[in-house]
């Protein structure tokens, strides 16, 4: 079973800056893509940011695009959002998924809170 485990959710200032983390446990596989969305209280969940692995190609959703940035992480099957001029409307659950090669299911996270609030 795969599992994304994220981290790095907080409370952070409008304006702010924060870094999520999310790598892959349990049983590992190649990666098709990894990505994030979110989901703020009584809406919808929205796409945030996806990275293609072998390729690097790197799509955004609309609110969040040149401000967020999806890379991959410092450690094997890892990625990273980096989120800038973070305003109350980006208070949400992020939730990681994996995609891996070969397998059609996509695999989510149990979430991690962000809060943008002065």
């Amino acid at each position: 079973q795969v599992q994304p485990v994220e981290s790095g959710g907080g409370l952070v200032q409008p304006g702010g800056s924060l870094r999520l983390s999310c790598r892959m446990s349990g049983r590992t596989f190649h990666i098709y893509n990894m990505g994030w969305f979110r989901q703020a209280p009584g809406k919808d969940r929205e796409f945030v940011a996806r990275i293609d692995w072998d390729s690097e190609d790197t799509n955004y959703g609309t609110n969040v695009k040149g401000r967020f940035t999806i890379s991959k992480g410092d450690a094997e099957n890892m990625v990273y959002l980096q989120m800038n001029s973070l305003s109350p409307e980006d208070t949400a659950v992020y939730y990681c998924t994996i995609k891996p090669q070969g397998i059609s299911a996509t695999y989510w996270g149990q979430g991690t809170q962000v809060t943008v609030s002065s």
